[in-house]
C-alpha cells in the first residue's frame, strides 16, 4: 500500500486561509480606519463652520445692540422734543389766553357797571363788581354768555350797598372759561 503525506498540503492550506484572514483583516481594519478618519473631518469641518457662525452671529448681535441703543437714545429725544413742544404750545396758548378772555369781559361790561375784583383759577373765573340796578347786572351776564368766551355764568350774590350817600347794587359771578382751540 501506498502512504502519501498530505500534511505538508494541510499546512500549507492552513497557511494560505491564515493569510488571507490577516489580509482580511488588514482590509477592514484600513477601511475602518478610513472611515474614521473622514468621519473625523467631516466632523471638524462641522464644528469649524458652526464655530464661524456662532462668531459671526454674536458680531451681528453686538451691532444690533448698538443700533437699540440708538433707537432708545432716538426714542428719548423725540419725547424730549414732544414733551417741550406740548410747554411751547401751552405757553403759546395761556400767552394769548388771558388777554382775549379780558378783552372779552371788558366788551361785555355796560355802562354804569364797575368791576372790583377779577379772580381767574384753572378754568373758574369769580367777578365782583358793583352797578347802579339788578337790570344792569342782567345785560352784564348775558353780554358774558353772549362773548362766548364764558360759560356757565351765574349770579352768586346781589346785595344793595351804599357809598357816599348813592345806593347801588353789589354783585359776585361765577362762571367758567369756554374751550377755546389753541
Amino acid at each position: 500500500m501506498i502512504r502519501i503525506n498530505l500534511l505538508p498540503v494541510r499546512a500549507s492550506k492552513k497557511k494560505e486561509t491564515m493569510r488571507q484572514q490577516v489580509a482580511i483583516l488588514v482590509v477592514v481594519l484600513v477601511g475602518l480606519l478610513a472611515v474614521g478618519v473622514g468621519a473625523w473631518i467631516y466632523l471638524r469641518s462641522q464644528i469649524t463652520s458652526l464655530n464661524n457662525e456662532i462668531a459671526s452671529s454674536e458680531t451681528e448681535l453686538a451691532a444690533l445692540k448698538t443700533k437699540i441703543g440708538a433707537i432708545d437714545n432716538l426714542k428719548k429725544l423725540q419725547a424730549d422734543v414732544k414733551k417741550k413742544l406740548d410747554v411751547l404750545n401751552r405757553l403759546r396758548r395761556d400767552k394769548s389766553g388771558p388777554a382775549s378772555r379780558l378783552s372779552a369781559l371788558s366788551e361785555s361790561v355796560p355802562e354804569k357797571v364797575w368791576l372790583t375784583k377779577y379772580t381767574e383759577n384753572a378754568d373758574k373765573v369769580s367777578v365782583s363788581g358793583g352797578a347802579l340796578s339788578e337790570d344792569l347786572i342782567a345785560v352784564f351776564m348775558k353780554s358774558l354768555q353772549a362773548s362766548g368766551a364764558f360759560k356757565n355764568v351765574e349770579l352768586a350774590v346781589s346785595e344793595q350797598s351804599e357809598i357816599a350817600g348813592v345806593k347801588y347794587k353789589r354783585f359776585d359771578l361765577n362762571f367758567q372759561i369756554a374751550d377755546q382751540k389753541p
